[in-house]
């Protein structure tokens, strides 16, 4: 696992990915949060914890139709499974401590989702501070489009070993591989924190985060974002 770098300023690395009923995190919610922590262990980069788990719908809300064919999560899967937001608030308060790095693959979306559960369910503060890199917005400035994560798992040839299944705990360990391959290929993912790229023509999709800077990222850019 090629993340050294990493902790010569971070305690802990936390890639996290999400599924939710929709798009818009102030009216949709997570079905299944998943996580990887990393920390160093005697100098060697290592996956200390996976995290899965479905969460419990607000009363009244259920999984629409195109959500239950894109995930094969279902409102049975979640009556049998999922646990209280609260319960998952607590425990994502558990892996993230004062020194982590945050990281997602499209992370405004899942950072917004998770601020409002946190907000509505737990403790947002625990997110202050705190670093964040985008991993889609790295991926756009190596690779020309498409930019899915399924795009990225192929070009770095990491079919048969991860999958981009649209289930949040497959996509969060894929997200690890897909890093492990960019850091490999070349060194400047920490030239990436709190830096996201957001396409023009589509604008964010949601609020600003306060700690990140957005940059214009075009699908042909000459230079990487952070020189832009």
């Amino acid at each position: 696992m090629a993340f050294e770098a990493f902790f010569e300023k971070y305690d802990r690395l936390f890639l996290f990915d999400t599924e939710t009923t929709g798009l818009s995190f102030q009216n949709d919610e997570i079905i299944e949060f998943a996580a990887v922590v990393v920390e160093q262990v005697k100098g060697v980069p290592t996956i200390i914890k996976e995290y899965d788990e479905l969460i419990t719908l607000s009363p009244g809300k259920t999984v629409p139709p195109v959500i239950v064919n894109l995930t094969g999560i279902t409102d049975a899967d979640i009556a049998a499974r999922g646990i209280p937001k609260s319960r998952v608030c607590a425990d994502i308060g558990e892996m993230i401590t004062e020194n982590t790095l945050l990281l997602a693959y499209n992370a405004h979306f899942d950072l917004s989702f998770l601020f409002y559960l946190l907000m509505k369910h737990g403790d947002p503060g625990i997110l202050k501070g705190l670093d964040k890199i985008d991993l889609y917005t790295v991926y756009k400035d190596r690779r020309p489009y498409p930019h899915k994560l399924c795009n990225a798992i192929e070009a770095y040839g990491l079919q048969g070993k991860v999958k981009n299944s649209h289930r949040a705990v497959d996509d969060v360990i894929a997200t690890v591989a897909v890093m492990e391959e960019m850091e490999k290929e070349k060194a400047d993912i920490l030239r990436y924190v709190n830096l996201f790229g957001y396409h023009p023509t589509y604008g964010l999709g949601s609020k600003p985060i306060r700690s990140v800077t957005y940059k214009p990222q075009y699908y042909d850019h000459p230079v990487p974002l952070y020189e832009a």
